[in-house]
């Protein structure tokens, strides 16, 4: 894909309405707190997922072909250059701007109105962090109501490794990882997810207690569509280029952020031509799956682009190597302040699901994220 960049937005660019990516608005110039407030009121801001954030001015995304055309510009002279042009252009615009701005549907009863906390549990003996940490049902158990208890607002369970070079299990081994630990905390009241990629497991996880299915492959394994379909569950649609074998063998991407954000928007409609709502999908670019750092670092800058397919995002960076690449911390066990860093840069561009392994100390760190998003009102205290 050839990729150019404007200095203007461009007059008579062809925009085909049945091509959902054709034009794409990343949000920029975000707000937080009063100043959001006060740019929305007065018109010169746009209201970011429904959030607490608001955006000023957008990158378009304009594709035509193998040719794409990026170029950024203020909210109103956006609405502006939309109304010249008429048409296909007009109604792709009016209709990314309301995308953008239109609160995100409560997932699995879970509201979507804050940052919200997915903790991580991972019953397998190779996963990059935590292998091996969770031996039994009991052990895992305990560690989930740990979590819950931390601030944890649902907990994925998982029982295959998805690291670079994991090799995959059984689907009988993979069930009795994580079926008696999903049963005994959806009998404790908590939201269940399930992390798998496999029809099967994905039914029995269901019938045990789960609610959501967070899928690496994005419901593309067989018959793995259908299963969401008949259980009724939300999804999580994650990006991965290639599988966790040999996805970090040599990823490649000409634009990394928009050719996600096009695979998500892809599996997003399949979901919806299946019969799954928008409402109960969320999306997730895949952070370390089949990407450089160099991508997931521009995947980081352009977070907000991922508001463009009307869902819930979710991003998942705790403890990954990239933090390694740019910090030099190669031991996992060290990597905290990085993950720490992620999850705080991530809410500052609107991301609502934060997937973490340290769920008290993410949560004191989004809960300083969002006071400042959503100061009270009144004096403050002096401390």
């Amino acid at each position: 894909m050839k990729i150019k960049r404007s200095p203007g937005l461009p007059r008579g660019f062809p925009i085909y309405p049945e091509d959902p990516t054709a034009l794409i608005l990343r949000p920029m110039g975000l707000l937080a707190g009063s100043t959001a407030r006060e740019a929305i009121a007065a018109g010169r801001a746009r209201q970011l997922a429904g959030g607490p954030l608001a955006f000023t001015a957008a990158e378009i995304f304009l594709r035509q072909g193998d040719e794409l055309e990026i170029v950024g510009s203020t909210i109103s002279a956006i609405e502006e250059w939309a109304v010249a042009e008429g048409g296909a252009t007009a109604a792709a615009v009016a209709a990314q701007l309301s995308v953008l701005s239109l609160p995100r549907s409560s997932v699995a009863g879970l509201s979507m109105d804050r940052p919200r906390i997915m903790g991580v549990i991972n019953v397998t003996p190779d996963s990059f962090y935590d292998g091996g940490r969770l031996p039994t049902t009991t052990v895992a158990v305990a560690h989930g109501r740990v979590l819950r208890d931390a601030g944890a607002d649902i907990l994925d369970i998982g029982g295959e490794s998805t690291r670079p070079g994991s090799d995959s299990v059984t689907e009988q081994q993979e069930m009795d990882r994580v079926l008696p630990i999903i049963e005994r905390l959806a009998a404790d009241g908590a939201l269940v997810s399930a992390d798998t990629r496999r029809a099967t497991v994905m039914r029995a996880a269901c019938a045990a207690g789960a609610r959501i299915i967070n899928d690496v492959s994005a419901l593309t394994e067989p018959d793995a569509m259908s299963a969401v379909v008949e259980t009724g569950a939300s999804v999580v649609l994650m990006h991965m280029q290639g599988a966790p074998r040999t996805m970090q063998d040599d990823p490649a991407y000409d634009h990394a952020p928009y050719e996600v954000l096009r695979f998500l928007a892809d599996r997003i409609a399949s979901c919806e031509a299946a019969g799954i709502e928008r409402g109960a999908i969320m999306v997730d670019p895949g952070i370390g799956f089949g990407k450089t750092v160099a991508h997931n670092l521009q995947i980081f800058e352009q977070l907000a682009l991922f508001h463009a397919t009307g869902c819930a995002v979710m991003v998942g960076a705790s403890r990954k190597s990239f933090i390694a690449a740019v910090s030099g911390c190669d031991d996992a066990n060290g990597r905290l302040p990085g993950s720490l860093a992620a999850a705080t840069i991530a809410a500052g561009q609107g991301v609502q699901l934060h997937r973490v392994h340290d769920v008290a100390a993410t949560r004191q760190a989004l809960s300083v994220v969002q006071a400042v998003a959503e100061p009270a009102e009144g004096p403050t205290s002096a401390r």
